[in-house]
């Protein structure tokens, strides 16, 4: 570690001696800017472009990046020395710093606030290690049929990545696929045409399962996966292998985005419509968005996978910025499952009870066939928990607590209700509306479902995936796993039935992506059944997204919420903002925002106590000039000091 430190000169004129332009790592709207700083003879050999320095800044020792050195400054007044160096290793790059630059841009954001997702902590220790291991050179891998070349467009993809061309392709993947293989087959692509390759998931369990993959196509050592899981001194590490050229293939959640690979050949993202995409801080950009610009900048070539479509991919699609790779025809037919919904008007005549009955007779019937041939059976519910809401028995009032008014729920059938929020027993509730005292479930969780389960099918293992016990994988067996969406652990072989239960709980949802995240969903699920297994959907057979899961047709859905939203104009049809915060706070951003000629202000509405939310909406040409206009405002306003914050986010993935 590197912490020499400068004259104790505090200020000199501004062409006497080399400069370095750095930004200061402050979160202020009107510091988003280049600060030029003296670089002092004693630290000439350190600081150069891209490394950590710290500064005084109005009073404070503050860290700072180097952007770039100059002869002499701009600035025609007097400036102040770096005071020290930080380490030895520089952490930008120059592309890196064009993609940050581009991301604070774009969503209004700071450049610090986006280094800050793209630049992990340092680590000393992590840091002074040299150290990699060497990679193993990578097998004959697989041959060429049996992977992305079978579908339509994907041999000319690879191709096209193994070339180094700028592709950029939407992959709908077909059921059954093993995706971790075809993600490690665009890599190994990559590597052979001599570039390199980001891939990011959605969670944990992608990324290890993505990792097993390309160790397996590569060898080891050929790639590093990152993730907040690993702790700062390993994830340092292995950012570090990248920083520095070692390493060329990078793997991991939403962060590995920014990772700093060089000479940039293939960005990939494997479904994008998980929210676990958007990142939670500011400025709260999508990685598929990030990947997109990123592929802009660089030319790298780009692939969206996922065995469901977003509307955002497929307006790549209508755009002709980007091309499918789909199935085969004749491929899609056999691999597709058998796709049967409870209310369809087959079922009804069958069985009259079937659209009142949670578990109909056709779900039934297909959980005994496929135990009876040895295979387990998912079954996908969209809540975890026992009865996680309820209600009055007579009027169907929702059963709220006494003391803070959150819902009521019960973790066992011999559980006493309690409050979901504060957690207080409500053995005494009433009905506010009848006096009632009896309740019932509204909406029925993982727990109770495993146990009708149980008494349904006595003798069969029950388990349960979610929450905070996710499993894995499980064994090619006769038994029921109960898991919540994105906690479908793999089975060995596949499933030979999945079961999509309460699908009005996801598709009622009071949300723009309502029916998008649901067929997402179902789709994943409905992935997992083995070849000539058996699906049953608990909703209407006429609902859209019910047809496309039984049509087994992404694009269709995709094509139709698009044009929905363009009809209402609703994002990626236009851009989007939406300003949180203090009545008066959001009014003033507003007030003081330049806004594009064709600007819609909608709002405001209540967003909670004491918060109202406004939105604007502009065409998708003037989306950079929105950006600006508000980031600007925003601006204005923390030079002022404003006391109440506002929360800014462009194209937001909840509405």
């Amino acid at each position: 570690m590197s912490t020499r430190t400068a004259p104790r000169a505090t200020r000199v004129p501004a062409a006497v001696d080399p400069v370095a332009r750095l930004m200061v790592d402050v979160s202020l709207a009107h510091l988003d800017r280049p600060f030029d700083y003296v670089v002092p003879a004693s630290l000439d050999a350190e600081v150069a472009a891209g490394s950590r320095v710290r500064v005084r800044f109005a009073g404070r020792l503050v860290d700072a990046y180097v952007l770039e050195r100059r002869a002499v400054s701009e600035h025609d007044g007097t400036l102040a020395f770096i005071e020290r160096s930080v380490g030895s290793e520089p952490v930008l790059t120059a592309e890196t710093t064009a993609l940050f630059r581009a991301v604070a841009d774009r969503w209004a954001g700071s450049f610090v606030d986006v280094l800050r997702l793209g630049v992990p902590s340092r680590h000393a220790g992590a840091e002074a290690e040299t150290a990699w291991p060497e990679p193993t050179p990578p097998g004959p891998g697989r041959p060429a049929e049996a992977g992305l070349a079978r579908y339509r467009a994907g041999a000319a993809f690879l191709t096209a990545v193994g070339e180094a061309r700028a592709a950029r392709a939407v992959w709908s993947a077909a059921p059954g696929e093993s995706w971790p293989d075809r993600m490690a087959e665009t890599v190994r692509a990559a590597l052979a045409g001599g570039r390199g390759a980001i891939v990011v998931v959605p969670d944990a369990r992608d990324l290890h399962r993505l990792d097993l993959a390309l160790t397996a196509n590569l060898g080891p050592g050929c790639h590093v996966a990152l993730s907040a899981d690993l702790g700062p001194a390993e994830r340092y590490r292995r950012w570090l292998a990248v920083r520095r050229g070692t390493v060329r293939a990078v793997v991991g959640t939403r962060a590995a985005s920014y990772a700093p690979v060089a000479d940039l050949g293939l960005l990939a993202i494997w479904d994008d419509g998980d929210d676990l995409h958007g990142e939670p801080r500011a400025p709260y950009a999508h990685a598929r968005d990030v990947l997109i610009l990123r592929s802009s900048l660089t030319g790298a070539a780009l692939l969206l996978g996922g065995y469901a479509r977003t509307a955002e991919a497929q307006q790549l699609v209508d755009s002709g910025w980007a091309h499918e790779i789909t199935p085969e025809r004749a491929e899609l037919r056999e691999s597709a499952p058998r796709v049967a919904a409870t209310g369809d008007d087959f079922e009804q005549a069958r069985d009259p009870a079937a659209v009142a009955a949670r578990l109909p007779s056709i779900a039934l019937r297909a959980v005994h066939d496929a135990l009876g041939a040895g295979h387990p059976v998912l079954v996908q519910v969209p809540r975890r928990g026992y009865v996680p809401s309820l209600a009055c028995v007579r009027d169907r009032t929702p059963a709220r607590c006494a003391a803070c008014s959150g819902p009521l729920a019960a973790t066992s059938g011999h559980a006493i209700p309690a409050c979901r929020l504060c957690g207080r027993l409500a053995g005494d509730w009433s009905c506010p509306e009848c006096g009632g005292r009896r309740m019932r479930a509204t909406v029925v969780g993982s727990g109770r479902t495993a146990e009708e389960l149980g008494r349904a099918f006595p003798g069969v293992t029950v388990r349960t995936s979610g929450g905070e016990r996710v499993l894995s994988d499980v064994e090619a067996a006769p038994a029921l796993i109960v898991a919540t969406p994105g906690a479908e652990p793999i089975a060995d072989g596949g499933y030979g039935a999945v079961l999509l239960l309460d699908g009005w709980a996801l598709l009622s949802r009071a949300d723009l992506r309502a029916a998008e995240e649901t067929l997402r969903r179902w789709m994943n699920a409905a992935a997992l059944v083995r070849a000539g297994g058996r699906v049953v959907v608990g909703a209407d057979a006429g609902v859209a997204a019910v047809q496309a899961l039984i049509r087994w047709d992404p694009a269709g859905a995709a094509s139709r919420e698009l044009a929905e939203r363009a009809e209402l104009g609703f994002p990626p049809a236009v851009r989007l903002a939406a300003l949180t915060g203090a009545p008066g706070a959001v009014a003033e951003l507003v007030a003081g925002a330049v806004l594009p000629d064709d600007a819609q202000v909608i709002g405001p509405v209540s967003a909670g106590p004491d918060l109202e939310r406004v939105l604007v909406r502009v065409s998708r040409s003037r989306g950079g000039e929105l950006a600006a206009a508000l980031k600007a405002a925003a601006a204005a306003r923390s030079a002022r000091k404003s006391p109440d914050p506002v929360r800014l986010v462009l194209d937001p993935m909840e509405l």
